[in-house]
């Protein structure tokens, strides 16, 4: 449940309509593709948690079985993925809003989604955590809406699927592949559960096997959304539906309160990703700051010692640096760079791990490291290089960051 929380969110109610924008109906393969790159990462993080078992994740396995440089290369990615991420969930949420209570304007749609990221920056601030409760309902709420809509849209995607589905391959290898490495994003809530390895009984066992689980439901779940949502209205109708792809197939379909029930999912869903992108992001950059890899401010806590303050408001702000972009397909295409070479780092660093806490062969570290890099240079050209930019830039800082300690 931690991990189909973690995971089924953005990637299912807003990257599906980018991926089919740009691959058309063969974004049902590009769906698979995702899953299958991300399975081969996500079991390379699991045997680290379990021979690691720390939270910070790549960041920390980097700096253990890597070097210093990798370390911080692999926690400046996860800031930045995961700040666009935080983004595109938030602009997400106001996209589903808006068509909820019948708005529209771009403008209005920066100003709730800048709203969202304050309020659940504040909360962050303020301590208060979701609990496993909490994380079980909003499952239920996301689930629950994503059911109606394959119930709803089911005849008609058995009606007019055949027409709306041909060609089934209709753009080039360079769109699937690119399809593919925004898809993988949306599976990438499978590390919170690599994470947890102090958390849970007997790791080794335990975090593979969930990791598993999630990540074949969800792609089970992504296929058959993206089966009805393309053999409903098609792909052309679904990649330019901008940030509420899902909403619009359903408007179509004409249900009475269909619109609303899946509104309600979407928003709870991307709430619920935007709350734990903002927990997890501050907590990256306070182990940062402990090791001076960030400015040192960034790791005060609070009064009582349990909240990094400042580094909540300053991921608070980058987020919404990011929101004012005001286009989800330009900061999912940023994150998805980003993580992919984030995940290249995963890899490269289960590749060291000694024969004795090896829990998979080898072959598989080194299926997802090639994948990685080269799913992550099939987005557009300018993400891509604003990326490179970014690291080196980021390794610049590390550099002199380091001289002066």
């Amino acid at each position: 449940m931690m991990g189909l929380g973690s995971i089924i969110g953005t990637g299912v109610f807003v990257s599906i309509g980018i991926a089919a924008g740009i691959a058309g109906s063969g974004v049902i393969l590009a769906v698979a593709i995702g899953a299958i790159v991300a399975i081969c990462n996500g079991l390379n993080s699991a045997q680290l948690a379990a021979s690691h078992p720390v939270s910070g994740g790549t960041y920390e396995y980097g700096y253990k079985y890597l070097t210093p440089w990798l370390g911080f290369t692999a926690g400046w990615m996860f800031l930045l993925a995961k700040t666009a991420s935080a983004a595109t969930a938030a602009l997400g949420f106001a996209g589903y809003l808006q068509r909820f209570l019948g708005l529209s304007g771009q403008g209005l749609l920066v100003a709730i989604a800048l709203l969202s990221v304050l309020i659940l920056t504040i909360i962050v601030w303020t301590g208060i955590r979701r609990s496993n409760l909490a994380n079980i309902a909003i499952v239920s709420i996301t689930l629950l809406s994503l059911c109606f809509f394959l119930l709803a849209g089911l005849p008609t995607a058995a009606t007019s699927g055949i027409d709306n589905l041909t060609p089934f391959f209709p753009n080039s290898i360079g769109d699937l592949l690119h399809a593919s490495a925004l898809m993988f994003v949306a599976y990438t809530g499978y590390g919170r559960i690599a994470t947890m390895g102090e958390e849970a009984r007997n790791p080794r066992r335990t975090i593979p096997k969930a990791i598993i689980t999630a990540m074949v439901l969800t792609m089970l779940l992504y296929i058959a959304v993206a089966f009805v949502a393309v053999g409903a209205v098609g792909a052309d109708v679904l990649g330019k539906a901008s940030a509420a792809p899902l909403e619009v197939v359903m408007s179509r379909l004409r249900i009475p309160g269909g619109t609303q029930i899946l509104a309600i999912g979407a928003m709870t869903a991307m709430l619920g990703v935007l709350l734990n992108l903002i927990l997890g992001l501050s907590r990256v950059l306070l182990a940062m700051g402990r090791r001076r890899d960030m400015p040192r401010i960034v790791a005060r806590l609070n009064q009582a010692g349990t909240t990094p303050d400042v580094a909540v408001w300053v991921m608070g702000i980058a987020i919404a640096s990011l929101v004012l972009i005001g286009n989800v397909k330009t900061t999912w295409s940023f994150s998805a760079f980003t993580v992919l070479i984030y995940y290249a780092i995963t890899n490269l660093a289960a590749l060291q791990l000694p024969e004795s806490d090896r829990l998979y062969p080898k072959w598989l570290a080194l299926l997802g490291l090639a994948a990685c890099l080269f799913l992550a240079f099939w987005v557009e050209q300018q993400i891509w290089l604003s990326g490179l930019s970014l690291i080196i830039a980021g390794l610049i800082w590390h550099f002199v960051a380091q001289r002066r300690l």
